[in-house]
């Protein structure tokens, strides 16, 4: 990925895809080959910098929120870094503005919608100013209003990304790039309209796009 890029990563179900995005910061370790973030091995002596360079968004929520109030929730990791008073509140406030869930700040995360939570989600994430976001599903179990908020503030993003997703027409909106991966290997890498525009490389990958989608017909895709 270069700097500023929006990449999706597709595949079926059990392609390796989640598997990838936890080994990109350490979570999972071990494998055939190798693993470097910005140039650094994805290696114990390097996991403090690597964990701030990439920041893992959960397909859950739940899984990132655990405390008494979003504003808790958002200062745990740069907190964890050693940030503290008015830089940390400050670091907190804009991380929550920019996901626009700045007046839900003294809210307890299990009074927020699925969607809500969602975009908290995302902030927890930001306020460790990461490098490379990556977001796992963003768009699974939220209504089309939510998934259009949460579009409008990805694209948004000053940032390079990486999405995980099984919703195309959400990675054809979102990503110029995508990759496809079967069985642990990537075997496309391309313009994502090119990729699903491409018969034979969805359907040996398994990739349907839903029914009456078609990709020629969508105007103003991210360049």
């Amino acid at each position: 990925m270069h700097r500023g890029e929006r990449v999706a990563l597709l595949g079926p179900n059990g392609a390796g895809k989640t598997t990838l995005v936890l080994h990109l910061n350490g979570i999972l370790s071990g494998g055939a080959g190798s693993v470097s973030v910005s140039g650094l091995p994805v290696e114990k002596r390097n996991l403090t910098e690597i964990r701030r360079r990439v920041g893992i968004v959960f397909r859950d929520p739940d899984d990132q929120l655990f405390l008494g109030s979003v504003r808790r929730d958002v200062a745990f990791g740069p907190a964890n870094l050693g940030l503290r008073g008015a830089a940390l509140d400050q670091r907190v406030m804009t991380a929550l503005d920019r996901v626009g869930m700045a007046d839900f700040a003294d809210r307890p995360p299990h009074h927020l919608s699925f969607g809500q939570r969602r975009r908290v989600a995302v902030a927890t994430v930001l306020a460790m100013e990461p490098e490379i976001p990556v977001l796992d599903e963003p768009s699974s179990n939220t209504d089309p209003a939510s998934r259009r908020e949460l579009a409008d503030i990805l694209r948004g993003l000053d940032v390079t990304l990486m999405m995980v997703t099984h919703d195309l027409p959400y990675a054809l909106e979102l990503c110029p790039r995508s990759l496809v991966l079967s069985d642990g290997v990537v075997v496309a890498d391309g313009r994502t309209f090119d990729v699903l525009t491409d018969g034979p490389l969805m359907a040996a990958h398994r990739l349907e796009l839903p029914w009456g989608f078609d990709p020629r017909t969508v105007g103003n895709l991210p360049a």
